[in-house]
């Protein structure tokens, strides 16, 4: 008795059993070009691990040669197909967290920023933000990463004069003469050579 003959089969515990019409529809995924390399890849480890295919379902160490995966991650993708179906071709979606800072606390956040900064400081900081926002009880607590995220999501910045939170400035802008200089000039500074 050989090693192999001894050695279970994994296979056995998750068959993958495709009918004609899902055996057409994986093969015509993997023949189009504009398929997402990850469903072609899973496509094509339905097609090899199915038993009902000419001379049976392909191991999965030559399955995970053959696609470029680890045998593990073989196992998981024929284990998914066998209890969801033809989800298993699709990404599984990410769950989402809710974040931290609430319009609530983004309004806060901004309110933070627009005010004169602690005594002996000329700014803000992310971290000073971060502790200031825990310190009034808005959050529990913060990252700088989420603050910076936060503030990066607002159209304006509070030091810079078209921001809304900050006043005009009164002095004059350009100087007409300035203006003049580069548009009127009676001679050309450079001579053609035509």
């Amino acid at each position: 008795m050989t090693l192999e003959a001894r050695m279970p089969n994994p296979n056995n515990k998750m068959r993958v059993c495709l009918t004609l019409d899902q055996r057409e529809q994986f093969e015509a995924i993997c023949r189009r070009q504009s398929v997402p390399a990850a469903t072609m890849r899973r496509a094509r480890i339905m097609l090899l691990a199915d038993d009902n295919q000419p001379g049976g379902c392909t191991p999965d160490h030559e399955i995970a040669a053959e696609v470029g995966l680890c045998e593990r991650q073989i196992v998981r993708i024929r284990q998914r197909f066998v209890r969801e179906g033809d989800k298993a071709l699709e990404r599984k979606p990410r769950p989402t967290v809710p974040g931290k800072l609430d319009g609530f606390a983004e309004a806060h956040l901004i309110t933070l920023c627009c005010s004169s900064p602690p005594n002996g400081r000329d700014c803000w900081t992310l971290q000073l933000l971060c502790d200031e926002l825990g310190r009034l009880g808005v959050v529990e607590s913060v990252c700088r990463e989420t603050v910076r995220q936060c503030l990066k999501k607002i159209p304006f910045s509070p030091g810079e004069p078209r921001g809304s939170a900050s006043r005009r400035a009164t002095g004059p802008a350009l100087s007409p003469a300035w203006k003049r200089s580069w548009t009127n000039t009676k001679s050309p500074t450079t001579r053609s050579t035509r």
